[in-house]
């Protein structure tokens, strides 16, 4: 082992290596575009386009993401370990969240599938993908038009809850809710 040209091709070979590693990263869906001129349902007209999230996103203003959030009891469901089933819990929430889009029907939404870390990142990517296609099947099934609900997977990739333990793969895996255009801020 005390050629020189073994130790140059070994170290060639743990650089590729890392530069592979660091490259799936780049992988990773992008993040969902942000509503860049939400639609004023108040009725007002108060000219609320351009408003930061302080302030008025708040106040619940209707048809806004607090508004949302506040009327469906959360913008999440959560699941169980390596499942994508729709537990009474999670179908409560969905189903009032379906009753806020039917009220604001020209809201565009994502849902973000997540997992918690165990698992393969491929793995994990198509569970995120089946978790948020059941929370969007129960919306379609509900009456929210398909066409206004798009899907993403994260895998485990952006957990809500850093840790290696139950309490912290439970928060992690979840569908969220994203609003995308049309909402009130």
């Amino acid at each position: 082992m005390r050629n020189p040209i073994l130790h140059i091709g070994l170290a060639a070979a743990l650089i590729a290596t890392a530069a592979c590693t660091g490259k799936k990263k780049k992988d990773l869906p992008p993040l969902p575009p942000q509503s860049t001129a939400p639609a004023d349902t108040s009725g007002a007209g108060t000219g609320t386009q351009g408003a930061t999230d302080t302030g008025v996103a708040n106040s619940n203003l209707p048809g806004s993401l607090s508004d949302f959030v506040a009327q469906s009891g959360s913008d999440r469901v959560l699941f169980g370990y390596d499942s994508y089933e729709l537990d009474d819990a999670a179908r409560g929430v969905l189903g009032k969240q379906a009753e806020w889009l039917a009220r604001y029907g020209q809201v565009k939404i994502t849902i973000e599938g997540h997992t918690d870390e165990r698992g393969t990142r491929e793995y994990n990517l198509a569970l995120g993908d089946r978790r948020a296609n059941a929370a969007k099947n129960f919306l379609a099934a509900q009456g929210v038009a398909a066409s206004r609900i798009a899907t993403i997977s994260y895998g485990k990739e952006r957990p809500e809850a850093e840790g290696s333990d139950e309490a912290a793969y439970a928060k992690n895996r979840r569908a969220v809710t994203v609003l995308l255009s049309g909402a009130t801020r």
